[in-house]
């Protein structure tokens, strides 16, 4: 394996940029409902679900809108909204009350409820395990597919009563679309809105996730021992240097060099982002998305490389992969995407689409935005017109 080390942690340090200051989420511990919703006049519930194989995720709900009927009755359809990649259900918050995705669809009616994957601040809890014990940061996203997605909507649609509708962004495109594929959650999901979708990978564009996936970073990282991603520490305080310094890097706004050049971010809200961000993933979920964006196919097992090994724990020496167009053709899909996006890339998108050419017709909405990157769909102020009301729109024909 070749080992450019300097360009790994060149990509880690980027990815803590990205994420602010690292530190100060950890001192974010009033938790989500008080922090976020509360603060700005909505009733906000906490709960727990535990996962199948042991892990308690945090999960929060606002039963309703600021205004209006307030019954407590499970009269308004349930949704839910699951995050993306080192962040948490405060991505879905950010926003102002009549911009931010949750608070809207809370006013529209709907039972709203924030999932929190695992390892996150909101879901460290294990049924034996600690966070500090690196055995607990053993999965990557397709455990995300197999265990805490079936758990969070059976958790959901026993205190509903009702299927619920969901809405993904970023990785929690991938782990709804691996589980459908895989006939899971056919009878939980009413529909299912996918914001950037990733699925396929191959054409992804961000310099630094080519040259992290290029220089096996997070494989480097896995050796090393460090479980938890990303490992902070003293690595932060060169990172001006570092990325500075490096050929093509605009420092002035890194997260436009990774998710893509974003139109239409607040700085109020961006300036929460940071606070709220990095949220912790383990380093073999960054490694198996790795292994998918050099492999341009979406496999669904880590790979080991070795085929002795795969065939250790899977009797295959090479892992299986989903096939996309095993997913149900009557479930409900909305996708959104846009032309800016460095990570969801319009060709990958493409490939997505051709694997749903024989989805009913009247059953997959497509929303394309030529002027949108990764963050918009999340923090973008102008996306409750541009996303939002169009999906709107589609979860009242469903």
């Amino acid at each position: 394996m070749r080992k450019f080390p300097s360009a790994s942690i060149l990509f880690f340090m980027a990815l803590v940029c990205v994420a602010g200051a690292a530190q100060t989420s950890l001192g974010i511990d009033s938790g989500i409902c008080k922090s976020l919703v509360e603060t700005q006049g909505y009733t906000c519930q906490e709960h727990q679900v535990t996962t199948e194989d042991g892990y308690i995720l945090g999960l929060q709900r606002i039963p309703y809108g600021r205004y209006g009927n307030k019954s407590t009755k499970n009269t308004r359809p349930p949704v839910l909204l699951q995050h993306g990649l080192l962040t948490d259900a405060a991505s879905w918050l950010l926003n102002s009350p009549n911009q931010a995705l949750a608070f809207i669809l809370a006013d529209k009616g709907f039972d709203v409820w924030l999932a929190n994957t695992r390892g996150t601040d909101s879901s460290r809890g294990h049924k034996s395990l600690s966070a500090s014990d690196p055995a607990y940061w053993e999965w990557t996203w397709e455990q995300l597919a197999t265990y805490d997605l079936p758990a969070l909507f059976d958790y959901v649609n026993n205190h509903t009563g009702q299927q619920s509708h969901y809405v993904g962004h970023s990785l929690g495109t991938l782990t709804v679309l691996a589980a459908l594929s895989q006939q899971k959650l056919r009878n939980s999901i009413r529909s299912a809105a996918l914001l950037s979708p990733i699925a396929h990978l191959r054409h992804i564009s961000t310099p630094f996730v080519r040259v992290s996936t290029q220089t096996y970073m997070a494989e480097q990282f896995y050796i090393y021992g460090l479980r938890e991603f990303p490992p902070l520490g003293q690595l932060e305080q060169t990172l001006q240097t570092i990325l500075c310094i490096h050929p093509g890097v605009e420092c002035s706004n890194i997260m436009a060099a990774i998710t893509g050049p974003n139109c239409c971010l607040n700085p109020s809200s961006l300036a929460l982002y940071y606070r709220h961000t990095p949220q912790s993933t383990s380093t073999k979920n960054v490694v198996h998305l790795s292994q998918l964006i050099r492999s341009g196919t979406v496999r669904m097992l880590f790979d080991y490389t070795l085929p002795f090994t795969n065939m250790q724990h899977y009797g295959l020496f090479t892992p299986p992969v989903y096939n996309m167009t095993d997913i149900p053709k009557d479930i409900p899909l909305f996708l959104g995407f846009g032309g800016r996006d460095a990570l969801s890339d319009v060709h990958d998108v493409k490939v997505l689409l051709r694997d749903l050419r024989n989805h009913d017709k009247d059953k997959l909405v497509v929303e394309y935005i030529q002027e949108y990157a990764h963050m918009d769909f999340i923090l973008g102020w102008n996306a409750n017109q541009k996303v939002y009301d169009p999906m709107l729109n589609f979860f009242g024909q469903h």
